[in-house]
C-alpha cells in the first residue's frame, strides 16, 4: 500500500513456468498489497508453479489472446478492490524493482498512468533489443506523437501502471484481444484526456522472454497506424468508432467471472 492506496500487480500470463518465480520473487512487497495471475490457457505449468507460490491465480479455459488476457486482469482487480493496478509480463523481461517507481507518479495524482519505458536511459540495446524493433519503435513513436498531439518516448512498453479511475473510465472492452491492446489502451487514455508519466526501465531480451515475430509485428505496426487515425478521425468528428467513444463497452459492464484456481 502507499499513500492508503491498495496497489495490486497483474500478471498476463502463458507459457511463463521458466521466468514466474525469478519474477515474483522480485516484486517489491513492501509496496505490493496483492498479486494476480491470469493465465490464458497455458501448456506448461505456470498454473502450478503460481499456486505454489501463492500468487492469487485465475484461468482462461482456451487461448483467448494477451489483450483478452489483460481485459481479465483488470476486471478482477477492479472487483477486488485495487486502487492503483501495474501490469507487470511474468517473463522477467521488465523489471520488477521499477514497481515503486511507477507506482509513485500514479499515487501523487500527478499523473493517472506511469508506463516503463525502455527508451529513457538509452538502456534498450544494452538488454539486447533487436536492431528492427528499436527503428520499428522509434518510426512508430515518431508518428504518434505527431498525430495524437503528444510526446511520449515510447507507446509499445508492456510494463505499466494505472489508477482506478483510469480502468474503470477507458472503455477497453472495444479493444483487440491480441497485442495492439496496449497501443489502443494508450490512445484512448490521450483521448480520454488522462496524463502518463514515464519511468526509465532496463530491459532485457533472452530467449524465454515472450517476443512477438516478424509477421506479427508488421502486423502490429499496421495496427498502431489504424489506431492513431482512427484517433484523428474521431477528433475531428469525421467519423466515430467505439474504442474511442464514452459510451463504448466498460470492464465492470461486459464482465464475466472466470475460474479462480
Amino acid at each position: 500500500m502507499l499513500d492508503g492506496k491498495k496497489v495490486m500487480v497483474v500478471m498476463p500470463a502463458y507459457n511463463a513456468a521458466q521466468t514466474l518465480e525469478q519474477t515474483y520473487y522480485n516484486i517489491p512487497s513492501e509496496v505490493v498489497d496483492d498479486v494476480l495471475l491470469v493465465d490464458d490457457a497455458s501448456h506448461d505449468e505456470t498454473l502450478e508453479i503460481a499456486r505454489r507460490l501463492g500468487v492469487r491465480c485465475f484461468q482462461h479455459k482456451h487461448n483467448l489472446g494477451y489483450g483478452a488476457n489483460q481485459k481479465s486482469c483488470y476486471t478482477e482487480s477492479l472487483k477486488m478492490g485495487a486502487d492503483i493496478v501495474v501490469m507487470l509480463h511474468p517473463d522477467y523481461q521488465y523489471s520488477p524493482k521499477i514497481i515503486p517507481a511507477l507506482v509513485s507518479l500514479v499515487a501523487s495524482g500527478e499523473y493517472d498512468i506511469a508506463i516503463g519505458s525502455r527508451i529513457l536511459g538509452n538502456r534498450m540495446h544494452r538488454g539486447g533489443m533487436p536492431l528492427y524493433k528499436y527503428l520499428a519503435n522509434r518510426l512508430l513513436t515518431f508518428i504518434q506523437n505527431l498525430l495524437l498531439r503528444t510526446k511520449l518516448s515510447e507507446y509499445h512498453t508492456g510494463f505499466r501502471a494505472f489508477s482506478r479511475r483510469v480502468l474503470e473510465t477507458l472503455p477497453l472492452m472495444e479493444n483487440s484481444n491480441d497485442f495492439l491492446f496496449d497501443n489502443e489502451m494508450l490512445a484512448q487514455a490521450i483521448y480520454f484526456g488522462f496524463s502518463v508519466g514515464e519511468v526509465s526501465c532496463p530491459t532485457r531480451y533472452f530467449p524465454e522472454a515472450s517476443s512477438i515475430n516478424f509477421p506479427r509485428s508488421v502486423k502490429y505496426g499496421i495496427g498502431v497506424l489504424l489506431t492513431s487515425v482512427k484517433f484523428v478521425l474521431h477528433k475531428l468528428g469525421w467519423a466515430e468508432f467505439p474504442i474511442f467513444s464514452p459510451d463504448g463497452r466498460r470492464l465492470l459492464n461486459f464482465s464475466t467471472r472466470i475460474p479462480s484456481l
